[in-house]
């Protein structure tokens, strides 16, 4: 019995086949592939449908990657099975760029003037546009309004200068309830500013040098350093029983957290005190914070490039980076959206126009082929240095 419906089902098949009852799927299929937390997923599949519904000839085939996603870009590219779409940012761009495996976009005419410089030079490499940015990715300092009241102390502002900063982080510092006055984290990410804003870095301007053992350099680590191991204002390994600074802050624990705008959604929802942003205090040559850029790159072997270019244009648009600003996760790439409402929409932070100031004294990252071995050989280099009391 089982057979012989077998056998009736494969006929009716074949009669519906050769009736051309079944379409073959004529749309063009776009992987594009991306990263992202729950919340972000679900601001880009609606935009990603409503682009479908725009371009019926066109059909995206989403492939989310929230874990070991460069790993795993790594080996679509050795397998020339990348993506047509990469959501990408500035620290791996240049491995790819540089190895031939991006497009150039520079004459696909999808930036325009309302996209903030910074943010395409950072997806750029040898005036060449690799990637069309969506977000800028800065830093700022986070204070907890109710430790400076409650002390009667100033709050920090654009007039800060590394005395003042630490003056108010020993000031806030209450080691008895176990309250630091600024946060301490290993990655090269949240010491970059203290060197940059002396005039030193880890890699110079054209890629080239090393610079971590510039006089420059070392005044800002041991600046940074000291903030731990000397003045004891902010926590070490052993203080935070495996926080993170983020945490940390959340509890009342930290007066002060160096961070960028990731944070914001977190700290709306989860912190029961009063609290507000302030631009990284000033040095030797100012108040200077690394900008990263996030954006969309099309792969050189891509298929279908112009249906690509179209997609991207459709992303970057300012009424797609406004849902993506609503949510309060990314500073957005084009004034027109870091401008309106959407961006600064009375939420906290009260000073949410901070993150865009900083944009005109924050210097694009200077990023090599291999800058990745650099900040690992970084991070083993200063374990020790930034846990002299361990």
């Amino acid at each position: 019995m089982r057979r012989a419906i077998k056998t009736l089902l494969s006929g009716v098949f074949l009669i519906i086949l050769s009736c051309g009852c079944v379409q073959k799927d004529s749309r063009t299929h776009l992987q594009f592939s991306s990263w992202g937390s729950k919340s972000e997923i679900e601001i880009i599949e609606p935009i990603l449908d409503e682009f479908e519904k725009e371009n019926p000839d066109i059909k995206i085939d989403f492939m989310h990657i929230p874990q070991n996603y460069f790993q795993k870009l790594h080996l679509l590219f050795a397998s020339n099975t990348a993506p047509d779409v990469i959501f990408i940012n500035n620290l791996y761009l240049p491995i790819y760029a540089d190895a031939g495996k991006l497009e150039d976009l520079t004459n696909y005419g999808l930036v325009d003037d309302d996209f903030y410089p910074k943010s395409v030079q950072a997806l750029s490499r040898n005036g060449k546009i690799y990637g069309i940015p969506r977000d800028i990715s800065n830093l700022v300092i986070f204070y907890n309004k109710d430790i400076f009241d409650k002390n009667r102390l100033p709050y920090p502002d654009n007039k800060t200068t590394f005395a003042a900063f630490l003056e108010l982080a020993q000031k806030t510092t209450d080691k008895e309830n176990g309250i630091f006055g600024i946060s301490f984290e290993e990655d090269p990410l949240f010491y970059l500013p203290y060197l940059m804003s002396e005039g030193g870095g880890l890699l110079s301007d054209d890629w080239k040098t090393e610079i971590l053992e510039t006089e420059e350099s070392q005044k800002g680590i041991n600046f940074y350093s000291d903030l731990r191991n000397k003045y004891h204002v902010s926590p070490q390994k052993s203080d935070n029983a495996s926080l993170t600074m983020a945490q940390m802050f959340l509890q009342g624990k930290l007066a002060m957290h160096l961070s960028g705008r990731w944070l914001v959604p977190k700290y709306r929802e989860s912190a029961d005190f009063d609290w507000d942003i302030a631009q990284f205090p000033k040095e030797t040559k100012g108040s200077i914070v690394p900008l990263d850029a996030s954006g969309w790159a099309i792969s050189k072997d891509s298929k279908h490039k112009q249906e690509a270019a179209k997609l991207i244009k459709f992303l970057s648009s300012k009424e797609s980076l406004d849902k993506f600003s609503k949510s309060g996760l990314i500073v957005p790439a084009r004034k027109s959206s870091a401008n309106s409402t959407s961006f600064l929409d009375g939420q906290k932070p009260e000073n949410a126009k901070v993150f865009l100031e900083v944009i005109n004294t924050s210097k694009p990252t200077p990023v090599s082929r291999n800058y990745n071995e650099i900040l690992d050989k970084t991070k083993q280099k200063l374990e020790k240095k930034f846990n002299e009391n361990l």
